[in-house]
This record gives structure tokens, C-alpha cells and sequence, in this order.
């Protein structure tokens, strides 16, 4: 925050006594005194600069209010320190505007209770501390360590489903940012999203703010936090490096998972899943969830400069629905896929569903999706990723061949039955 400081150099009248030469002009302030001066020089006492008076009306006139010389000094010496004054202010209120200090907020809760200055890490750190967790499971395949964060005040707890994969609720425990560590039941998970909820019976505690993660852009700053190599509030920065990136992954239980992720280059390693990727704001913008490794799956996997999170709408969806009834609804456009290729690029329908989406907006089987809304289709998982990181309702836009020809199609993305 720059400061600013003002000074105001005031000058005033005042009488000066001089004497004269024979030239006129005063020579010493006290001649008059000086006991080496001439005494044949003519000795003349003077004022400086004294204002004429304007001559008296020819003829007299009841008196007017005029301004004398001392209101004119008064008149300017109060002038100049107004000005002064509205000067120092505006300056300063100029210099100060440019470094206001941002009070976060969003539609979902109240603003933090202190603001903090944008853009600086060390600030951001201390006021999102409180809002993760480390989560620990233990189960018939094995102890598991990842991380979460709290989504709601009452206890509510979000992280990934393989983090709790297969574990019961007497197999699963918190630690929250104190190191206070308390036992967790699931409130409910949705595997295909990689999602779960969980509760903790602790009242108080600090729910993290949550972006819009369809603002996000590449380029945008971001950390995240959360418990890599078992490494409690391991703080770890970066940039978003892409969005959308559709990737598949196969779990140890087999579930086909599809993600329509933002990639970042900051640090994220095993036990950092389910954790919170933050925005410079300190609110979240997705689920720390993937990793991209070099070595075959099974091995054992580090960071490499490329990591993938939910996007934070989508979670927040999910999250809410789980809430409320359970269980997730999974959005979809009621087609089935050729999942063996040889369509070149796109996805070739082989099959659409009565009555829904897809037949509703004109597709048929043997169309080739090639686009949806912006993002190109090369792959099944592709469609599939894109399609489920919309919530149902919405409206997006297919491209398709049909023979020699492209067209587009308006259809509105259902919610499965399940």
C-alpha cells in the first residue's frame, strides 16, 4: 500500500524595513542601526510592495462592503490551504484505490471474515488452512490416506470415492487442521464421478468458499493442499495448464471413471486426491483427483508436472444431490457409442434411446458426433467426459456427420434413471 505525503509550503505578507541608497533600493534591513554606515547617505525607511488603494469616488456614496487588504490576504491564505488539504486527500484517496483490499465471497456463503491482499499466497495460506482435511480409511485392500475438505458447517466433508474405496464407517477417520482427529461415517458416493461425501459429528467447523469453475481460464493461478506422501497441509503451487481434458480411468474395482478435468502444473502425488485445488481468491476451483505418471499402472507414480481435478461445479452438484437423496443422477444424451473406433475422427452412434435426447434433437444410429459445443470428439470417453460435466437441463450443441454432410444439433442433456 503506497503512502502518500503532501507538504505545503505557505508564504505570507509581511512588512520588510530596508533602507535606500542613492539609488533607492534597499540595501540592509537594519541601517538604521548600523553603527559603520555613511552618515551622508540618505536614510529612508520603506514597506514592500504595498498595494494601491483605488482612487475615492468623484462623488460620495453610501459605503460599500468593499475587501480590504487584509480579507484578500486572509481569503488567499485560507484558499491555499484548502486546496493544499483537497490535494493531500485526493492523492491520496487516488493512490489508495488502486491497492483496496479484496473481501472475498460466493453465492453459496458468507464472505470470510477478513480481507486479505490479492494475489499473495503467504496471506491466502492461513485463511484456507482450516477448511482441509486428511482423510484416513482402512480396508480389506489395505490402509488408504488422501485428503478433503469441509463443504459445509454442520460437518459435511467432500473427497474422492477411491479414497474410501471399499471402507466402512468404522474404518474411517478425519484429522482436521488442529490435529484433532474424529471418526467419519459416508453420507453417500457416487463412483463413476469419483465422489463422496462424508460427515463428521463436530459443529463450528470452517466451510471453504467455492468458485465458478467454468470462469476458469488457462493461465490462472492456483494451489493446492492437502496431504501428498502423508504430508499434513503440504501447500503446492501452479497454473491451470488446460481445461477440459477428457481422460478415463480404470479403478482397482474396475469402475470405468470419466473426467472432464482441469490439468495443472502444480505439485499434486498420492494422498493429495480428494483435496482442494484452489483459485488466488482462496476459493475452490476443482478435486485434486488424477495424476499422469510415466510408469505402468500398478507402479509406483510421482508428479511429473501434470495433474487433474473435477471442476468444482460439477462436484458441488453432485455433492448436493448426495446430500439430499443418496445418490448422484449422471447426466446424459441417451445414445449408445461404438467403442471400438474405425469412424475416424468422432463417435459413431450405434444406437439412440426412445425418447430421449439424442432422438429428440434428430440423431439417429450410424451419425458421427464430431463436436460438442467447442470441444473436438475423437474418442467415446471424450463424449461421455463432456457430456457428464454438464448438469441436466442444459442445452448444448452436437456436430455430426451424416454421410457426406455436417450439421449441428440443439439437444437438451437428460439425467439417467438410475
Amino acid at each position: 500500500m503506497s503512502f502518500w505525503s503532501d507538504g505545503i509550503l505557505m508564504w505570507g505578507n509581511r512588512e520588510v524595513t530596508g533602507v535606500t541608497g542613492g539609488s533607492g533600493q534597499p540595501w540592509w534591513s537594519d541601517a538604521l542601526n548600523d553603527p559603520w554606515r555613511d552618515p551622508g547617505s540618505e536614510a529612508v525607511v520603506v514597506r514592500t510592495a504595498p498595494v494601491a488603494e483605488p482612487p475615492p469616488p468623484p462623488f460620495p456614496t453610501p459605503a460599500a462592503q468593499g475587501v480590504g487588504m487584509r480579507s484578500l490576504v486572509l481569503v488567499a491564505l485560507i484558499t491555499g490551504l484548502l486546496a493544499g488539504a483537497m490535494g493531500g486527500a485526493l492523492g491520496y484517496v487516488a493512490a489508495t484505490s488502486r491497492e483496496k483490499p479484496i473481501t472475498l465471497g460466493n453465492s453459496r456463503g458468507d464472505a470470510p471474515p477478513a480481507p486479505f491482499i490479492p494475489g499473495s499466497l503467504p496471506a491466502m495460506v492461513p485463511l484456507v488452512m482450516p477448511s482441509v482435511v486428511t482423510v484416513s480409511a482402512a480396508s480389506a485392500h489395505g490402509d488408504s490416506l488422501g485428503s478433503g475438505f469441509i463443504i459445509g458447517e454442520s460437518g459435511y466433508i467432500l473427497t474422492n470415492e477411491h479414497v474410501i474405496y471399499g471402507v466402512a464407517d468404522h474404518g474411517l477417520s478425519v484429522t482436521l487442521s488442529d490435529n484433532t482427529t474424529v471418526a467419519a461415517t459416508v453420507v453417500g458416493r457416487d463412483p463413476e464421478s469419483d465422489l463422496a461425501v462424508l460427515k463428521v459429528a463436530r459443529d463450528g467447523l470452517t466451510p471453504v468458499h467455492f468458485a465458478d469453475s467454468d470462469t476458469v481460464k488457462v493461465g490462472d493461478s492456483v494451489f493446492a493442499v492437502g496431504a501428498p506422501l502423508a504430508l499434513p497441509g503440504t501447500v503446492t503451487a501452479g497454473v491451470v495448464s488446460a481445461l477440459d481434458r477428457t481422460i478415463e480411468t480404470r479403478d482397482i474395482g474396475g469402475i470405468q471413471r470419466y473426467y472432464a478435468a482441469i490439468q495443472t502444473d502444480a505439485a499434486v502425488n498420492r494422498g493429495n486426491s480428494g483435496g482442494p485445488l484452489f483459485d488466488y481468491a482462496g476459493r475452490v476451483v476443482g478435486i485434486n483427483s488424477v495424476i499422469k505418471s510415466l510408469v505402468d499402472d500398478g507402479g509406483e507414480t510421482g508428479n511429473i508436472g501434470i495433474a487433474f481435478a473435477i471442476p468444482i461445479n460439477h462436484a458441488v452438484r453432485v455433492a448436493s444431490e448426495i446430500i439430499d437423496t443418496g445418490k448422484a443422477r449422471r447426466t446424459v444424451v441417451g445414445a449408445e457409442f461404438d467403442t471400438n473406433g474405425g469412424a475416424g475422427a468422432g463417435v459413431k452412434i450405434t444406437a439412440v434411446v426412445s425418447g430421449g435426447p439424442a432422438e429428440s434433437a434428430g440423431l439417429r444410429a450410424g451419425d458421427v458426433v464430431v463436436r460438442i459445443d467447442t470441444h473436438n470428439v475423437e474418442a467415446p470417453h471424450d463424449l461421455i467426459a463432456m457430456v457428464r460435466r454438464y448438469d441436466p437441463g442444459t442445452t448444448v450443441t452436437l456436430m455430426y456427420r451424416r454421410g457426406s454432410a455436417t450439421q449441428a444439433a440443439k439437444v437438451v442433456l437428460a439425467a439417467d434413471a438410475n
